[in-house]
């Protein structure tokens, strides 16, 4: 996509000055992004571009009344407390000239504008146990904010999301159907899947049950949805609002569990070194809790081990499952590559199964 295609959608947005380039940004396995440069009275400044892909997110503007209620709500709590830079701490919407906060094009897709965060950065891997731990804590602050929230109920941007028997359901559908005569290649994912259906209801059934609550979450934890600050490696702002709705806080922290503790890549090929990093699992788990400020149940504390394994053999599966449709879901960059990304998912579940008494140990001190 190019800039002659992009500059009709940005003199639809409160943007001042000059624009003198627009360029694919980050890694973003969903929605099309972009860095826009402009030259505002000789000062260059940044915003982040995204379209929102309408193929996932089924209802674009609804998805968009989310993001302004919740950013809006966070950034009334951190005025509230002193906060500093609260700009750099929640994203912030740019308006359309039309006082919307997005733009719809000729073909009726929907784009956003942001203002661009600087002097911070996001980690595709998270190098150090101290980084893991800002992320985790930020994420575990964006919930905790989000505890008193008071204003209209949050649409579910994509129902059953994190439904873990929703997940295992797609993935026999896609089995049974096989329409690109895959099925016989990944035998041995597809019975490794199979034989851990027992993990499936874990949470659910807690939930279903009125053990563990439901809570507005952000249900797309990867630690690359946080942004720490250059120089202080602080925790600053959480990115990538789309999935924020009603969900479990278990969601949340297993995911960061799947993200963070793997040393490598989520499309890593050489399976030998998918191994859980253990102080990385301990760093989330004292970020988070330190960010929850002591809102979660005690309940809620002792899945936070099985949590982890849980949202890893879910991306597993989801994987996986959009390998044997034909690659429809998640961007691919080769052949085969959610196959990859898939058997990496397995290999950590396996890995955290083999660590999971003394993890458990580990949480049971905290707590």
């Amino acid at each position: 996509m190019t800039a002659p295609v992009i500059q009709p959608v940005l003199k639809k947005f409160n943007i001042l000055g000059d624009f003198i380039s627009a360029e694919p940004y980050g890694n973003g396995h969903i929605n099309d992004t972009f860095a826009l440069v402009f030259n505002q009275g000789g000062t260059i400044v940044r915003y982040i571009l995204q379209r929102i892909n309408s193929g996932i997110f089924k209802n674009p503007i609804k998805l968009m009344e989310n993001i302004v209620h919740v950013t809006r709500h966070i950034n009334e709590k951190a005025k509230a407390r002193g906060a500093e830079d609260v700009s750099r701490r929640v994203l912030t919407l740019v308006q359309a000239l039309s006082g919307e906060n997005f733009v719809c094009d000729q073909d009726g897709s929907v784009w956003r504008c942001y203002v661009f965060i600087e002097n911070s950065k996001s980690w595709d891997i998270i190098e150090t146990p101290q980084q893991a731990f800002e992320a985790a804590k930020a994420f575990g602050a964006f919930q905790c904010d989000l505890m008193d929230y008071n204003g209209p109920q949050l649409f579910e941007t994509i129902p059953m999301f994190h439904h873990t028997r929703g997940r295992f359901a797609a993935l026999q559908k896609a089995i049974q159907e096989d329409v690109k005569n895959r099925a016989v290649s990944v035998k041995t994912e597809i019975d490794f899947a199979l034989s851990n259906e027992k993990l499936v209801n874990s949470l659910l059934s807690l939930q279903e049950k009125g053990i563990i609550p439901e809570r507005i979450t952000h249900n797309d934890t990867k630690l690359n949805n946080v942004l720490l600050d250059n120089k202080t490696g602080e925790g600053l702002c959480v990115l990538d609002l789309d999935t924020v709705m009603p969900g479990l806080s278990l969601y949340d922290f297993g995911d960061m569990v799947r993200t963070a503790t793997n040393p490598v890549a989520e499309d890593e090929l050489d399976l030998s070194k998918v191994v859980v990093q253990v102080p990385m699992f301990e760093a989330i788990a004292k970020g988070y809790l330190e960010g929850t400020a002591g809102t979660l149940l005690p309940v809620e504390r002792e899945h936070l081990v099985i949590s982890g394994k849980l949202l890893t053999f879910e991306c597993g599966i989801r994987f996986l499952t959009d390998f044997l449709q034909g690659d429809t879901y998640f961007k691919i960059k080769r052949e085969a590559h959610n196959l990859d990304r898939c058997r990496t998912q397995f290999a950590l579940v396996k890995s955290l199964e083999e660590h999971e008494e003394s993890l458990m140990g580990f949480v049971s001190a905290l707590t």
